[in-house]
């Protein structure tokens, strides 16, 4: 089928408690909080959006702060997104590495990956986080107080699959998603979409040892691609149904429509549509300062907010 996915959209992590994942994206990171909203499929729970000013595709990182209700912390490993790397400049690391033991988080060295620096920390809630320098992100940073264009984060740079069998995945990837062989090396395969830049790339690991993943707190849930509309939107469904991959049916998440699938590694997938987008039902300049909820859950709003934890933004 033709092309339809154009970059990353979000990958979104099941995370523990909501204030230190607010402090920890929002003040440390400096990311701009573009929505403040509730799981729809559990509106016991936040579902906290980060990304640039307007949340444009492949500047989000997505979280659901579960703390409080029952779920346990989860393993890293084989079917699962194990990192997620987010773009800043190149000659910044040194600044983001003293930035961060000031929030005191423990930073270790990534060593470089083709050719670029990376850093490492590990979020509150056991989230592995990688920062990689480059000059190729143009994209326009959301710059909070105390960064700086030369230091702000950009967006999403990529996020790593840790798979049994990476041929398999790399092979689906390639051949029905359209994803294009861009880089290897040792138990690593580079991959990228429409143009290979940060935000448009995944990295699949071989991780034919490791145990299996188990979601809970601190595991990525899903990685999310972006498809420009909902005529797209379905033509890559409906390839994915003649195909025999099981897809579930298109989902209505407010500001995209969303499909889910897992690949044959096991990691769970979204496509999501770029529009509408978060600017649907609040003002670009407010965005995120207040709980927005979907029509279908405005009834219940009173009872929605006193179940929520309370969190300083």
């Amino acid at each position: 089928m033709e092309k339809v996915i154009r970059s990353l959209h979000h990958v979104t992590a099941t995370v523990a408690d909501a204030q230190e994942d607010l402090d920890c994206y929002v003040k440390a990171l400096g990311m701009r909080l573009v929505k403040r909203t509730v799981n729809f499929d559990n509106h016991n729970v936040y579902h906290f959006y980060y990304g640039d000013e307007r949340g444009n595709p492949n500047t989000l990182m997505t979280t659901f702060p579960y703390k409080g209700w029952g779920v346990p912390v989860g393993v890293h490993g084989a079917g699962q997104v194990t990192m997620t790397s987010f773009s800043v400049p190149e000659g910044s690391l040194d600044w983001w590495r003293n930035r961060l033991q000031k929030f005191d988080y423990a930073v270790r060295d990534g060593g470089e990956r083709f050719g670029e620096e990376v850093l490492v920390f590990d979020d509150p809630s056991g989230l592995v986080i990688e920062l990689i320098a480059n000059s190729s992100d143009d994209r326009t940073p959301w710059v909070a107080d105390g960064l700086s264009a030369d230091t702000a984060v950009r967006g999403l740079y990529g996020a790593s699959l840790s798979v049994r069998e990476p041929k398999r995945t790399i092979e689906f990837l390639t051949d029905i998603l359209g994803w294009e062989v861009v880089n290897e090396a040792k138990r690593r395969t580079r991959l990228a979409v429409n143009g290979d830049l940060p935000g448009h790339r995944v990295d699949v690991l071989s991780a034919r040892d490791t145990p299996a993943a188990i979601n809970g707190l601190g595991t990525v849930h899903h990685v999310a691609v972006a498809v420009s509309d909902e005529n797209e939107h379905l033509k890559l469904r409906q390839e994915l149904v003649r195909l025999g991959v099981h897809v579930t049916p298109v989902l209505d998440r407010q500001y995209f429509r969303s499909i889910y699938f897992r690949e044959p590694g096991g990691v769970l997938c979204e496509a999501a549509t770029i529009p509408p987008g978060f600017t649907v039902d609040e003002h670009i300049s407010r965005l995120g300062y207040e709980l927005k909820l979907p029509p279908w859950e405005e009834p219940y709003r009173s009872t929605i907010e006193k179940g929520l934890a309370r969190v300083n933004y």
